[in-house]
């Protein structure tokens, strides 16, 4: 239940500032997105220049994530195999918040699980953080009293980011996102 109030206090921060900037200034494109350089799963350094040219699909989450990640994994896998080819003009990206525990070995076999060209990403808390704050995530460690060191929750946004070739934001989708209308708006963006 905290994830929804975590969840709501950050659609309630994007609303306040869409709305607290005069409509003329108003640019969603330029609220979400930006620079990064992160490791992908198989130990290349990679940054947003990468993907120029195609679309990203830009997740944020944790492989140790009990339920929120893997539900909206799944929904992005079976958009993605509904598409089809279409595929080959989109780069699925899920981009870490807990650089910690997520290895490049850990990313590579939970990304592969959900879709073969689902990108893991990762880095140092540094690294993370500038991604993070390029695409207004919110994260942070939760600790349930007693457990130990490595038995902790990250908190976080969970929202699927679409960007266009140029790296400028287009669309996301919120958790719970039925798969069938995630293909729909992919198959909208990426036929053209």
């Amino acid at each position: 239940m905290r994830w929804l109030g975590t969840a709501f206090a950050v659609i309630v921060l994007v609303a306040a500032c869409v709305l607290a900037t005069p409509a003329s200034a108003r640019s969603l494109p330029s609220l979400f997105g930006g620079p990064f350089a992160l490791v992908d799963h198989d130990g290349r350094t990679v940054t947003e220049r990468d993907f120029a040219g195609r679309h990203m699909l830009v997740y944020f989450g944790y492989t140790y994530c009990p339920d929120i990640c893997p539900t909206d994994l799944g929904n992005l896998a079976v958009a993605l195999d509904d598409i089809g080819t279409l595929t080959d003009k989109l780069q699925p990206l899920f981009i870490t918040v807990d650089p910690d525990r997520d290895t490049k070995a850990v990313l590579r076999d939970y990304a592969g699980a959900f879709h073969p060209t689902l990108l893991g990403l990762t880095g140092t808390q540094e690294q993370i953080s500038v991604a993070a704050k390029a695409y207004r995530v919110h994260r942070r460690v939760y600790r349930l009293e007693g457990a130990g060191p490595e038995e902790y929750l990250v908190d976080h946004s969970s929202l699927a980011y679409l960007m266009g070739p140029d790296g400028k934001f287009v669309t996301m989708f919120p958790h719970g996102t039925p798969p069938e209308r995630i293909a729909e708006i992919l198959r909208k963006y990426l036929a053209g």
